[in-house]
């Protein structure tokens, strides 16, 4: 087995590997300000973006759920990766030659690693792609013709065909140096009594991350023969593909969903591709599985949809039972998003592929231009149910729809979609209005914690309480770090972490002493154990060298934060912005000092014990002179 990798390869890697084009490829980023970029956090449920990357200092971090570190903790944490692992995967993107140390062998995997499970099915896609242009696969070629897909499409999509015969692609990645456990693993192979290809006979789109990399392939069933009665069969779970995290053609079109903040939902591979070829390049869709808030969490990071920037989110349904009840479920989800929602259905009820068959690309981009808003929609699907004639259809229609009405979420708009409601149903507004009062009057009793924060329902991570009926002693909470006792403490450390080379000599005195928060003293004793600030002025990797001494999950988090955090200086921080923090903080410290002497010169008798007495006068005398040369330096700078 191969040895440690070199400290000093890593390091390289850390250094090269911009933290902005990795994290990019997960999260929509947008200048922040301040060398700053932010987006929506990719490791927590979010509203408003708070998830910050620093490229300039390599790092970032999320001030709602508090994840941060350097472009190799990143990679760890999104993709599951080990250390080892994501130093790799950085290597290869860099083009940097891993050394390794003899005789230093890594732990054994527990399974077989991300990489090869990613290669195996890159090495898939193109045998496939390869395939399409046999004779044999000749129905599958007929059937994309038949769609309106050429060559090129195909190549675009990198759309493949698996043979009939149903071991070929085992053969060929055992041939590639795999082991059956990985190919198993991985959903390319399956095995009964013996190993067989997972795909046989069937058109393949590869299933790709947004960063590119296939994960998993959907299958179309071609000939009647086939064994597998459903028309499409998808890769299955596995360490690297999981169904509710993955949106087909999100590779293609992240960065026009970015770039516009509108993303339109579809239900099929066909229809992606038609939207795409027709120039709705937005277009995504699920794999196998109805849209839920999962895929809405990916693509949320995409769209950048905050509070400040809201753009729009299109589904496309199908005009049948299964559309309508596919939009219902759509609406239950609105809340996951700050976007608007809308539904784009054809009248005729073609899919968006059959649209552009039938009338070409033009008619494709006005379906989704002529979208409605996916309330509208919803409303009408509902009273379309009852009989609006009849006086007892009437109020059964008001009930359910008044249910509808009062879960908006932009209340400015319900007295508007009230009034709507009475126009469609027949009844005086007034009426309509009071259902909807009773609608949420309902609503909020049967869920009094709905639209609360989330910290407002849940005890904070680290701080929860004990169980009903426990009576262990729980620790005591720590004050919060932006408490305003520890402002200049925050400040100073993040002249430390970010401007080391200005902040070295007027911190030459300062220790752990000087730090009352216990998280920012931990902080702080990684930074003496590296060396000081001296040491990070000279190492361009300072910042994930302290990360590497720390242990404490509270100071890991705080050192990331510290790291990305503007500092409070409009300008650059020169040599009298730092001395004036420093020398603060070193005076708060001193009248601490003196607090505490005063404190046992009251309580010792000058007559009974005066050696004490006097010794701790004098202390006091030279701690109260220390005070005032650190104020006037302070004011000084």
């Amino acid at each position: 087995m191969a040895g440690r990798i070199r400290d000093e390869d890593i390091a390289e890697v850390r250094e090269k590997a911009r933290i902005d084009d990795v994290v990019s490829g997960y999260v929509t980023l947008r200048n922040a300000g301040g060398g700053s970029m932010k987006g929506l956090c990719p490791f927590h449920d979010e509203k408003s973006a708070s998830f910050h990357v620093t490229p300039s200092r390599g790092f970032f971090h999320c001030f709602g759920c508090g994840e941060g570190g350097d472009v190799i903790n990143f990679l760890m944490k999104i993709d599951g990766l080990s250390f080892t692992e994501a130093v790799e995967r950085l290597a290869d993107k860099t083009g940097i030659q891993l050394r390794r140390e003899e005789g230093d062998a890594p732990q054994g995997p527990r399974g077989p690693a991300r990489g090869r499970l990613i290669e195996a099915h890159r090495l898939a896609a193109e045998f496939y792609v390869d395939q399409l242009t046999t004779p044999d696969a000749l129905a599958a070629r007929q059937f994309l013709g038949s769609r309106g897909f050429d060559q090129e499409a195909a190549a675009t999509f990198g759309v493949g065909y698996a043979p009939r015969d149903g071991e070929i692609l085992f053969r060929h990645l055992r041939q590639k140096g795999f082991s059956p456990d990985e190919l198993v693993t991985s959903g390319l192979v399956g095995q009964g009594r013996s190993h067989y290809d997972r795909f046989r006979g069937r058109l393949l789109w590869p299933i790709r991350e947004a960063n590119g990399e296939v994960i998993g392939f959907g299958a179309r069933r071609l000939y009647d023969d086939d064994r597998i009665e459903a028309k499409y069969l998808n890769t299955p779970e596995s360490p690297i593909y999981k169904k509710s995290h993955v949106l087909y053609g999100l590779d293609l079109a992240r960065k026009e969903i970015g770039r516009s903040s509108q993303a339109v939902i579809v239900e099929g591979y066909t229809d992606v591709m038609a939207c795409h070829l027709a120039g709705v390049g937005t277009a995504v869709a699920t794999c196998g599985t109805a849209f839920g808030d999962d895929h809405a969490r990916v693509l949320r990071r995409f769209m950048g949809d905050h509070g400040e920037l809201r753009g729009e989110v299109i589904f496309t349904f199908d005009g049948d039972a299964a559309g309508q009840k596919a939009a219902l479920r759509a609406f239950g989800g609105d809340q996951n998003f700050v976007s608007q929602t809308y539904v784009a259905v054809e009248p005729s009820g073609m899919d968006p592929c059959d649209l552009r068959l039938a009338k070409g690309d033009e008619a494709v981009r006005e379906l989704i231009s002529g979208r409605t808003p996916l309330y509208r929609f919803v409303l009408s699907n509902v009273l379309t149910r009852y009989d609006l004639d009849r006086a007892d259809g009437r109020v059964d229609a008001l009930r359910e729809a008044a249910g509808l009405v009062s879960s908006v979420r932009d209340k400015s708009k319900v007295e508007a979609f009230t009034r709507e409601l009475a126009s469609s149903i027949g009844i005086d507004p007034d009426e309509a209005r009071a259902e909807v009062r009773r609608a949420t009057a309902r609503a909020a009793r049967g869920g009094r914690d709905q639209g609360r924060p989330a910290a407002q329902q849940r005890p904070a991570a680290g701080h929860e309480t004990a169980a009903a009926g426990s009576t262990a002693p729980q620790p005591p909470a720590l004050p919060n770090l932006r408490d305003p006792r520890f402002a200049l403490e925050r400040e100073t450390l993040k002249l430390v972490l970010q401007h080391p080379g200005a902040v070295a000599n007027a911190a030459r005195d300062v220790s752990v002493h000087d730090f009352t928060h216990p998280t920012y003293a931990g902080v702080w004793q990684a930074v003496a154990a590296s060396g000081g600030p001296a040491a990070g002025a000279a190492d361009t990797g300072w910042t994930s060298l302290l990360r590497d001494r720390i242990t404490d999950p509270l100071a890991m988090a705080a050192l990331s934060a510290l790291a990305v955090e503007p500092v409070l200086s409009p300008r650059e921080p020169d040599t009298a912005y730092v001395v004036q923090h420093v020398n603060k903080l070193l005076e708060l410290t001193a009248a601490r000092r003196i607090a505490d002497v005063k404190s046992r010169l009251q309580r010792t008798s000058p007559q009974q014990d005066p050696v004490e007495y006097n010794r701790m006068f004098q202390e006091l005398m030279a701690l109260e002179q220390r005070r005032r040369t650190l104020r006037e330096g302070a004011l000084g700078g």
